[in-house]
C-alpha cells in the first residue's frame, strides 16, 4: 500500500503522533474544530480521532489523531495500534502520508527519541514543536533552525491554544512530501556494530528489504526477544536463525541490547540537543515546582483535592439550576402544544406521557452533565490529573494498586466504558484485571440523573459555613463512596483472587498549563453529545416501550393508577417486589431497576413515563420531584419514596452493575465471560447487601419506611 496520495501535492491522510501530556490533543482540537469524530479501530477497543482540516491550498485531508506513545516499541495495545497504523500494518485505517510528530518542548530530549525512530524509517515528518512558552519560563531557549537543520525535517514551533504557528504548519503539511531526515550514525560496540551489519545485508538479500527497512529491522530484531511470535511471519528463517544466534553470542559477551540500541539513540539525541539547545538558569523554581509543592503536598494536596470536588459538585446544583428550570418549561411548552395540537387518544398519549416524558426526565438534567464535563476537561487541560493520581498513588498504593490505576478510575468518572478501556497502559495483568473489575464502582456520569433528582426531591438545600449545601455534600458523598468501595474491593481482590505486588508507580508530571477554552470546550461537547445520543436513541426507544407496557392491556373503567397497577409493567413489578421490599423498594421502583440495566439514567426516564401515565395531568415532565415526593402507596397508605428509600436507592445505584455496555466491553477486554459475569455478580450482592443495611439502619433511628 502506497503512503502517497493520488495528488502528490497532499498527503491523502495526515496522522498526529506524540507521547501523552504532549499537547496532541489541544492541536488536534485546533486543526480540526468540530469536524472530527470519534470511535473504536475495528476489531479493538482502542478509542480511534479522527478528522478533516483544509489546507492551503484548499484541497481536504484525513486527519488521524494516534494514540499516544513514547516510541516505536509499542508496549500496550493502544500503542500497538499507534505503531501498526503508522506502518500501514491495518486494513481499515489507511496508512498516513505524512506525521505531524508533536513534541513537547520542555521534554525535548525524551519526546525526540519517537522523532529520531520515525526519521530513521523515512516516513515524511513534521515535527510541531508545542509549549514553547513553558521552556522560555523555565529557561529553556530552542534555535528552531538549527533543531530543522540537525533533524533534517520542518520544525514548526505552535502555541495551539493561542492558535500560533497553524498557518505555518498547514505549509508544512503541503510542501513535506518525502522523508528525508538526517542520516544517524550508530556508536555501537564493535562485536553489536558486526552483527548489525551482517544483519542488514541478510535482510537485504533474504527478505528483500531496502536499506533504510532493513537497517530497522536489523535493530528490532536485534532488541526484541528472539522467539516473538511475529517475527515468524514477517522475516526468512535464515534472518530468524542468524538472529537467534547473534542474541546468544552477544549475551553471553555481556550485552544488554536493548539497552546498547537505546544508549546509542539516546546519544545523538543528546548531541542534537547540544547544538539546538540553550538552558539559562531562571532565577528561583519553575512555577510548575513551586506549584506542585502545595497541589502535591501530603496534607495540602489532598485538601485541594477535596475542596476542588466540593467546587464541582456545588456547581452542579447551583449553576446549573436556572438551565435545568429552562429545559424543563421547554419540554413543558412543547408537551402542552403536542396536547392542544392533538385530539385525545393513544398517539397523544405516546407522544406526550410515553416519549416525551422519558426523555425530558433525563434531557433536564443536561446542564449538570455539562457543569460536570466542563470542570473534568478543565482539570485535564491544566496538568492538574496527573498531581491527582500521584497523591493518590500513596492512597491506592495500600491497596494494591499504584498511582497508574488511579487515571482509569479517574475516566470512569465520565463513563466506565473508556476507563476500562485506559487500563492498557497498566503493564501487571493482574492490577489491570482488578482496576477492571473495579472501575464501574466509580461513579459515572450516567447516575448523576438519578442522583439529582432523588437529591433534589428529598434532600433540604441547607448550607454549612455559607458555601457548600447539603445537596452539593450529598452528591460528593456519593461519589466518594464510589471510590471507597473500588479502592475496598481492590484490595479485596489482592489479598485473595488477584494476588500480586504492586510495580513501582513512575510517571511524567506535565508542565501546568492555562486551558485552552477552545479545546476545553470541544471536549465537552464531544462528551455531552454521546449522552445526547443516548437520550435520543436508547432512552426514546426505552421510553416508547414502557409507555407502552404500563398503557396495556386497557381496562375499562379503571383510574389512570389502577391502570399502571393491571399493566403489563404493572404485574412485572409486582412479581419482583418481593425480592426489593427488603431493601425498602416498591414495585414501581422495581420497574426502573430492570429498565435501567440498558442505561442507568433510564431510571428517571422510566419514573417520569410512569408518572405520566399514572397520573396524566397534563403538566409534561416539571412536576416530576414533586410527583415521586407526594405519591402514596395506596395499600400500606406509606409515601412510595421516602428520605430513607431515597438514601437506599442511591446507595444502591452507587454499587450496582447497571450499564449493559459496560458489560460487553469488559467482555471483549478479557476476551471471555469469566470476568464480565463475575463482576456482575459481585456487584450485584455487594448493592442488595449494602442497601439491605442501609435500610435497616434506618429503620432503627427512626427515618421511617
Amino acid at each position: 500500500m502506497s503512503r502517497r496520495s493520488a495528488d502528490p501535492a497532499v498527503p491523502r491522510c495526515i496522522a498526529l503522533i506524540g507521547s501523552p501530556n504532549s499537547g496532541k490533543t489541544t492541536l488536534f482540537n485546533s486543526l480540526t474544530g468540530l469536524r472530527q469524530r470519534v470511535g473504536n479501530y475495528p476489531g479493538v477497543t482502542v478509542e480511534k480521532k479522527e478528522g478533516h482540516l483544509t489546507l492551503p491550498d484548499g484541497s481536504e485531508a484525513l486527519l488521524l489523531d494516534l494514540p499516544g506513545t513514547y516510541s516505536l516499541n509499542a508496549r500496550s495495545p493502544d500503542e500497538q495500534v499507534a505503531v501498526d497504523v503508522l506502518l500501514g500494518r491495518t486494513d481499515h485505517t489507511p496508512p498516513p502520508g505524512l506525521l505531524v510528530c508533536v513534541v513537547d518542548a520542555t521534554n525535548l530530549e525524551r519526546n525526540l527519541y519517537l522523532v529520531s525512530q520515525i526519521i530513521d524509517r523515512h516516513i515524511p515528518v513534521v515535527v510541531a514543536l508545542t509549549m514553547t512558552d513553558l521552556a522560555k519560563d523555565a529557561g529553556i531557549s530552542i534555535h528552531v533552525d538549527v533543531l530543522s537543520e540537525q533533524l533534517g525535517v520542518p520544525v514548526v514551533p505552535v502555541v495551539a491554544t493561542k492558535g500560533l504557528g497553524i498557518p505555518e504548519l498547514h505549509a508544512a503539511m503541503v510542501t513535506t512530501r518525502t522523508g528525508n531526515g538526517r542520516t544517524r550514525q550508530w556508536h555501537l560496540p564493535e562485536p553489536v556494530q558486526k552483527e548489525y551489519e551482517e544483519l542488514v545485508g541478510l535482510l537485504q538479500h533474504h527478505d528483500r528489504l531496502a536499506m533504510p527497512a532493513a537497517q530497522n529491522e536489523a535493530v528490532t530484531l536485534l532488541s526484541a526477544p528472539p522467539d516473538l511470535v511475529e517475527h515468524r511471519t514477517r522475516f526468512s528463517g535464515e534472518v530468524l536463525e542468524h538472529v537467534r544466534k547473534d542474541h546468544a553470542k552477544l549475551e553471553f559477551l555481556g550485552f544488554d541490547l536493548p539497552l546498547v540500541f537505546v544508549e546509542s539513540r539516546y546519544a545523538w539525541i543528546r548531541n542534537v540537543c547540544a547544538r539546538a539547545v540553550v538552558r539559562h538558569h531562571p532565577v528561583g523554581l519553575p512555577l510548575s515546582d513551586r506549584l506542585d509543592r502545595v497541589f502535591t503536598h501530603r496534607i495540602w494536596g489532598y485538601v485541594l483535592f477535596l475542596g476542588l470536588m466540593g467546587l464541582m459538585f456545588q456547581s452542579i446544583f447551583s449553576w446549573a439550576a436556572y438551565p435545568m428550570e429552562w429545559i424543563a418549561e421547554g419540554f413543558d411548552l412543547l408537551g402542552r402544544g403536542i396536547t392542544q395540537l392533538l385530539p385525545p387518544g393513544d398517539v397523544r398519549d405516546l407522544l406526550v406521557n410515553g416519549a416525551l416524558a422519558g426523555v425530558a426526565a433525563v434531557v433536564t438534567f443536561l446542564p449538570q452533565i455539562v457543569f460536570l464535563f466542563f470542570f473534568l476537561s478543565i482539570l485535564e487541560d491544566t496538568g492538574y490529573m496527573a498531581r491527582a493520581a500521584l497523591i493518590m498513588d500513596r492512597m491506592m498504593s495500600r491497596v494494591g494498586l499504584h498511582g497508574k490505576s488511579f487515571v482509569p478510575l479517574l475516566s470512569s468518572f465520565a463513563c466506565a466504558i473508556p476507563g476500562i478501556m485506559a487500563t492498557r497502559t497498566i503493564e501487571a495483568p493482574r492490577d489491570r484485571l482488578v482496576t477492571m473489575l473495579v472501575a464501574p464502582l466509580i461513579s459515572c456520569s450516567a447516575r448523576l440523573p438519578v442522583y439529582t433528582l432523588l437529591i433534589a426531591a428529598f434532600i433540604p438545600d441547607v448550607r454549612f459555613l455559607g458555601l457548600l449545601s447539603l445537596p452539593a455534600l450529598t452528591l460528593m458523598a456519593l461519589y466518594l463512596m464510589g471510590l471507597v468501595a473500588a479502592l475496598a474491593m481492590a484490595l479485596l481482590f489482592k489479598k485473595t483472587l488477584l494476588k500480586g505486588s504492586s510495580p513501582v508507580f513512575i510517571m511524567e508530571l506535565p508542565s501546568y498549563r492555562l486551558p485552552s477554552l477552545r479545546s476545553v470546550l470541544l471536549q465537552t461537547w464531544e462528551r455531552v453529545r454521546h449522552f445526547l445520543e443516548r437520550a435520543g436513541t436508547i432512552i426514546l426507544g426505552a421510553s416508547i416501550i414502557l409507555w407502552f407496557l404500563a398503557s396495556y392491556p386497557k381496562l375499562q373503567g379503571a383510574s389512570p393508577s389502577d391502570q399502571v397497577q393491571q399493566s403489563y409493567a404493572g404485574r412485572a413489578g409486582r412479581m419482583l417486589e418481593p425480592l426489593i421490599r427488603p431493601l425498602g423498594f416498591v414495585w414501581k421502583i422495581g420497574i426502573g431497576l430492570v429498565t435501567s440495566m440498558l442505561q442507568r439514567e433510564v431510571f428517571v426516564a422510566t419514573m417520569g413515563t410512569i408518572y405520566s401515565v399514572e397520573q396524566a395531568t397534563g403538566d409534561g415532565v416539571v412536576s416530576l420531584q414533586e410527583k415521586i415526593r407526594r405519591d402514596v402507596d395506596p395499600q400500606t397508605g406509606k409515601p412510595v419514596f421516602s428520605l430513607l428509600t431515597a438514601i437506599c436507592l442511591m446507595v444502591y445505584y452507587v454499587l450496582a452493575m447497571q450499564c449493559l455496555s459496560t458489560v460487553a466491553v469488559m467482555r471483549k477486554e478479557t476476551d471471555g465471560w469469566k470476568w464480565p459475569l463475575f463482576q456482575i455478580g459481585y456487584m450485584s450482592v455487594l448493592a442488595y447487601g449494602v442497601t439491605f443495611l442501609v435500610y435497616r439502619g434506618g429503620l432503627l433511628i427512626g427515618l421511617g419506611g
